[in-house]
């Protein structure tokens, strides 16, 4: 169903060091997943070896522990007849630097040619503002989905793991399919993920499954929902929940059934990797239960069956999580960053105490000093739970963070992909634990959700983009931005300028669509364009209707 793994492109040495006599160290200039091409010319039983790394040592040499057993070695030995190319073939390595030992006099640096590899599909998000960290960023989450987008979606593609987590893709999903063609892909995976479903309905860990690691663990096996649901939403094919649907009705049999009245049990990951602010593990999985029971919901919908049993099992999951951990001031058992995220985000709040519970992720943000403080699965939820409670200043104070824990922290580190950690590099500059430690992790990227429809402005207005929305929000230092995302119609694109109180918006709409076209201005009269239906005035925007072609505004 999905394409092959091919060599997408090349990457030539930035740089060639040596570090102690006759180790040479290539550095490619980009932390990538594939092989290396070897040139070398010597006599007949020279045996070339080459280690792979993501990053170096503070000596300038390859650091390797925190690849566990994985060798990540080739070797290759000469049979003396000229120059000689070598290009294993039936693996791969994650790696941005390159350690050749054994070569013959001083290597070139044509000796070494990086082969980038990944599932064949085309990238379809363009994006760039006046931030450099931003466009960096988005760099660095492409890069860490190609690397990790290889046959399975995988968890890293360095160490000894390299497995198809479920948590991970669970977030990561609906921005995998603004920045890169995911549909064949994901659709191919969700059948090994159903093929390892359990007999008792339970979704694995990870898919294909592999060896004694466990299932039914909220946010991991809630992938079985979360991610056909996105690439619902981003493709507008109903087959694809059409597939899901027996599974994840499998799916929510197990997670009653293995409820104590409605409340699932504190166990699984939690808030994976999150700093130093552990969410109530009981928390999360009935926050997970009410919402893939949501999600199905809205499934039963748009396949015309009955979503009433669904709609009934939300409300009483809803109920329950209310009755055991949301206070009558709207704190949640844990009070922590992530409580609050998946409370708003999955509506399990009376709405008489959502600003309430806002307000307080606000100031738990405030006290951390404005860094935020969620692992795997609190931060996706984390800046568009901050937008749709009207605190997207905060939100964008929180992108643009430079310090710990940040991703500009990231970045400032030299990072070109996604890292496991917050602090995979630690302030002191000493590296994490060595026991997972990855520095090609697409987690923490599920960030460019937010960014391409906040700031680029582009996101559905129904699925598959028949309809769409424009509304890019300025904010924080962010005052342009251009994107082109490749719709099933074709590219929608954005281009924004805020400057002296005024902005001006350029949007294309593919043909067969509509656009919804939100103008941050007060009232209508304050904004020029050309050929935009005045639809209503709503939330600080006059909004638009417009339909294929350019289209130009200003306010």
């Amino acid at each position: 169903m999905d394409g092959p793994v091919r060599v997408a492109e090349e990457l030539t040495p930035k740089k060639v060091t040596e570090p102690k006599p006759g180790i040479f160290v290539f550095d490619l200039g980009q932390n990538m997943v594939g092989s290396v091409r070897l040139r070398v010319s010597g006599d007949a039983g020279t045996t070339v070896r080459l280690r792979h790394a993501e990053v170096l040592n503070p000596d300038g040499t390859v650091y390797t522990a925190n690849l566990r057993s994985a060798a990540a070695t080739d070797t290759y030995t000469l049979k003396g007849h000229g120059e000689e190319t070598y290009e294993p073939r039936f693996t791969f390595h994650g790696f941005r630097y390159v350690e050749v030992t054994g070569f013959p006099g001083t290597p070139p640096a044509k000796a070494v040619t990086g082969r980038v590899m990944h599932t064949s599909a085309p990238f379809t998000f363009d994006f760039e503002t006046d931030v450099p960290m931003l466009n960096q960023l988005h760099r660095n989450i492409t890069w860490g989905q190609r690397g990790n987008f290889l046959s399975v979606p995988t968890d890293t593609p360095a160490r000894d793991e390299r497995l198809g987590w479920t948590g991970d893709i669970n977030v990561f999903a609906p921005t995998a399919a603004f920045t890169m063609e995911s549909a064949r892909f994901l659709s191919k995976w969700l059948v090994d993920l159903r093929d390892s479903q359990t007999t008792a309905g339970a979704f694995t860990d990870v898919a294909p499954v592999v060896g004694t690691l466990g299932n039914g663990v909220a946010g991991w096996g809630d992938a079985g929902v979360t991610v056909p649901w996105a690439l619902y939403q981003a493709y507008g094919d109903r087959q694809v929940l059409q597939d899901a649907w027996p599974s994840v009705q499998a799916w929510l049999k197990y997670l009653e059934k293995n409820s104590d009245r409605l409340l699932r049990p504190a166990q699984g990951y939690g808030d994976w990797l999150n700093v130093n602010d552990e969410t109530p593990k009981d928390v999360i999985a009935t926050a997970y239960f009410a919402h893939s029971t949501d999600l199905a919901a809205r499934m039963a919908e748009e396949l015309g069956k009955d979503p009433a049993p669904y709609l009934d099992l939300f409300g009483r999951v809803r109920e329950a999580f209310r009755n055991a951990y949301v206070n009558s001031d709207g704190r949640v058992k844990g009070d922590t960053q992530t409580a609050y995220v998946l409370a708003l985000s999955m509506n399990l709040l009376p709405d008489a105490l959502r600003k309430a519970a806002a307000d307080r992720l606000v100031a738990l943000v405030e006290a951390r000093d404005w860094h935020l403080s969620t692992g795997f699965l609190g931060t996706p939820r984390l800046l568009p739970v901050l937008t749709d409670t009207g605190h997207t200043d905060v939100a964008y104070r929180l992108l643009l963070q430079r310090s710990f824990p940040s991703w500009g922290y990231q970045i400032d580190r030299g990072s070109t992909t996604m890292w496991e950690r917050w602090d995979s590099i630690r302030p002191d500059g000493s590296f994490q634990d060595t026991a997972m430690n990855s520095f090609n992790h697409y987690a923490y990227g599920s960030v460019g959700e937010w960014m391409y429809t906040n700031i680029a402005g582009i996101s559905a207005g129904r699925p598959g983009y028949r309809e769409i929305v424009i509304r890019p929000r300025p904010g924080g230092a962010v005052t342009s931005a251009r994107a082109t995302f490749t719709s099933v119609y074709g590219p929608v694109s954005t281009r924004w300028r805020q400057k002296a109180g005024r902005i001006t918006l350029t949007c294309t709409v593919p043909p067969n669509t509509t656009a919804e076209v939100w103008l941050p201005a007060p009232i209508p009269e304050a904004v020029t364009h050309t050929h935009g239906r005045f639809l209503r005035q709503e939330d600080g925007c006059a909004v638009y209707q417009v339909g294929s072609g350019t289209h130009h505004f200003a306010a």
